[in-house]
């Protein structure tokens, strides 16, 4: 199957996320348009992206109070923007915002002003609601809201709408398939080392729901609800009851699917299918050393995928070296390297970075993503040196994507590895100095961690 033929199919089975050609707007084009995300012609993808930035800019500029009035502060107009030379002169807003809300009816009014259009009509029962209450209401209603937080415990909140969402499990899955050619095919089977999607807000769980569409069948590794106070309980550093029994449930569960996907491993092993492994890697990490305790291994080969994303932490101390977690998956599954691939990416935005099976560097989608690497003056440092790493999304019309993280990166123009054009990130991402540890790897290593030698 070439290429073209092998999107197309993709493109069938994730039919519900792509809105009516005859509607896209500029930001769907860059999205939706493009076969390869990381094959376009630099042009083209300049163009692409450049149009998409300005169209979200235009629309957060004119519809968005608090962005405008961020923008009005900074002595930024959004008419300034000329041409994509000018891109890198857009107002960034910090992850830290995203942590700034209040409580109650007053979060729901937070996550209201941060939206960018008009919500659904929004009902909230109670008179002092939980965080999990306001997002179950938001989402009742027809919206998407999610969230992660870091090891503080603090949760970040992001009030996507269903299109925002759409955009986003279909750039993630296409932009890992693409990486992947051509071993995807409906038929896989997989399982997916987090949450249920079904059952949790936490955006690393809610990914998986496009697994659903693209393949066979799904088993989760986590079968049970997650909400806010699981996780701020699972990451509390104190002995209260509460936070030990909620610890103790979670920790008996992370054991139980560690077997589970073992057995799971055994079955495939004996039936022949296709399979994938989608999650933190850490999971996969306790996986491989079952696996080594009870002396076992596997030969997947080439009928496997293997994609990973944050939780590169195996316990509090202790950071998993790649190229060894990528070695032991071959000994122990027989995957080959390429075919185990990590992304990085952020509840912030929609950008997928994927790695290149060739040398396993994170490719950014330019159609829709601007990057850019920031000193901490915000002054932008270009290819090769290390600073903050920071975005404009072109997709994200639920609200201003334009982002500065605190994640420390390095840009190279050109990857080393492999002759796809455009920019890529070195492997190996970590935080500025200071900065905790935050997202869906370290909450989800933090709630399963404990009865594995972790915490």
């Amino acid at each position: 199957m070439d290429f073209a033929e092998y999107i197309r199919k993709f493109d069938a089975h994730t039919a519900k996320y792509i809105p009516e050609k005859a509607d896209w707007t500029p930001s769907d084009q860059a999205v939706y348009g493009p076969t390869d995300y990381f094959r376009l012609d630099p042009k083209e993808a300049n163009d692409l992206r450049y149009k998409a930035v300005r169209y979200q800019l235009d629309r957060h500029y004119k519809s968005n109070r608090t962005y405008r009035t961020y923008c009005e502060e900074l002595k930024f107009d959004s008419a300034s923007i000329r041409s994509a030379d000018d891109l890198d002169k857009v107002p960034v807003v910090s992850t830290d915002f995203f942590k700034t809300y209040p409580t109650g009816r007053d979060f729901a009014l937070w996550l209201a002003n941060i939206y960018t259009g008009e919500l659904p009509k929004i009902h909230i029962k109670s008179k002092d609601p939980s965080p999990d209450e306001v997002i179950n209401s938001f989402n009742s209603a027809g919206m998407a809201v999610s969230y992660s937080s870091g090891t503080s415990g603090r949760h970040t909140f992001i009030p996507r709408d269903m299109k925002a969402f759409f955009s986003n499990e279909y750039a993630l899955s296409k932009g890992a398939l693409t990486m992947f050619y051509p071993r995807w095919g409906p038929d896989m089977r997989s399982f997916l080392m987090m949450p249920n999607p079904f059952k949790t807000n936490l955006f690393a769980g809610r990914l998986g729901t496009v697994m659903y569409d693209i393949m066979k069948d799904v088993e989760v590794a986590l079968d049970r609800e997650v909400n806010t106070e699981t996780v701020r309980q699972s990451m509390a550093k104190g002995d209260t009851l509460v936070s030990k029994i909620t610890k103790y449930v979670v920790s008996r569960t992370t054991q139980k699917s560690i077997d589970r996907i073992v057995n799971w491993l055994e079955e495939r092993s004996k039936d022949g299918s296709r399979i994938a492994l989608v999650g933190v890697p850490f999971m996969l990490h306790y996986v491989l050393n079952e696996l080594k305790e009870r002396g076992r291994s596997f030969n997947f080969g080439d009928r496997t995928m293997i994609l990973t994303g944050g939780g590169w932490k195996a316990h509090e101390n202790e950071r998993i070296p790649e190229e060894k977690f990528r070695k032991d998956v071959e000994e122990l599954l027989g995957v080959h390297p390429e075919h185990c691939l990590d992304m990085y990416g952020m509840v912030e935005g929609n950008g997928w970075m994927l790695q290149c099976p060739e040398g396993h560097h994170f490719h950014i989608p330019t159609s829709y993503l601007h990057p850019m690497v920031l000193d901490d003056e915000g002054n932008n440092l270009g290819f090769g040196k290390y600073g903050r790493f920071a975005f404009l999304d072109g997709s994200m019309n639920a609200y201003p994507g334009f982002i500065v993280t605190s994640d420390k990166v390095r840009m190279l123009e050109h990857c080393p590895h492999c002759d796809r054009p455009g920019p890529v990130l070195e492997s190996g991402i970590t935080r500025m100095a200071g900065k905790e540890i935050r997202g869906c790897g370290e909450e989800m290593r933090k709630m399963m961690a404990n009865d594995v030698g972790g915490d």
